[in-house]
């Protein structure tokens, strides 16, 4: 685990030299990155505008939903850009076959080997409308708070990357450009709403199948006292380590599976 950890802090400064170096994409980037999150949180604004109460959750307990929302999913879009284009790039073009040839677990460099550096913007706005929400609600955090919040935010960021990496896994066995990861990937504004406002399928959906209401609405539920949703928080640790490790073993099956292009 330290050499993995050592590794990827030397690939991400290596990377973010190269990505640096033109700072006008970046910027622009930035902005654009700034932009699509501004425009989710107007959606929010628009709807309350219209309902004062959603499921019993007002405004500022949904602004805080919103803002934790953005942690995972900023750290998640930092390391999974190569997940989108993965059956494209690495299995139809044949890449894949460098990746087999150095002494790394091929999922670690698949994940490493490109940052997109300007989703981080999104956890410092997460983390600004949260503290904004906390203090609108006159909720008081101790330490605990800030750790299970830090904590709970790794986890949905796991639970993310265990996902998309089993979707992700489908290339190793059907050869398609695309992959099923776009509307997936979809379902994750999901999760910046409270549950009940789901039928029961998607409930059951989004907690037990697809587990984006683990990344995000069970510790948010917590954090802001609804005390309905308890029994999900000590699930939280659970849930993130079945995942991980059934992404981890179906990951280290489509590698056995894969056959060279031989190009």
């Amino acid at each position: 685990m330290k050499r993995y950890l050592s590794l990827l802090g030397e690939y991400f400064l290596q990377y973010a030299k190269v990505r640096l170096a033109y700072k006008g994409d970046f910027l622009i980037s930035v902005f654009t990155t700034l932009v699509a999150t501004a425009f989710g949180l107007g959606l929010v604004l628009i709807l309350f505008r219209r309902v004062p109460h959603l499921a019993d959750w007002t405004f500022y307990e949904i602004l805080f939903l919103y803002g934790f929302s953005l942690l995972p999913l900023s750290l998640f879009n930092v390391v999974s850009i190569n997940l989108y284009y993965f059956g494209d790039v690495y299995i139809i073009q044949g890449k894949f076959d460098r990746i087999l040839l150095r002494p790394i677990h091929s999922l670690f460099q698949i994940l490493s080997e490109q940052f997109r550096l300007e989703a981080l913007s999104d956890s410092v706005i997460g983390l600004s409308i949260v503290l904004y929400a906390t203090r609108r609600l006159n909720l008081t955090f101790g330490p605990a708070d800030w750790l299970f919040l830090a904590f709970a935010a790794l986890c949905g960021f796991l639970i993310y990357v265990s996902v998309f990496v089993m979707l992700t896994c489908v290339s190793f066995w059907m050869e398609d450009r695309v992959g099923v990861i776009p509307p997936v990937y979809s379902m994750l504004a999901f999760g910046r709403y409270p549950l009940k406002i789901y039928n029961v399928f998607l409930q059951f959906l989004l907690s037990w199948i697809i587990p984006f209401a683990f990344a995000t609405f069970y510790p948010s539920a917590h954090l802001l006292r609804h005390v309905e949703y308890r029994p999900y928080l000590f699930l939280l640790p659970v849930v993130t380590l079945l995942f991980a490790g059934l992404s981890l073993a179906l990951w280290n099956r489509g590698v056995e599976n894969y056959s060279s292009t031989g190009s």
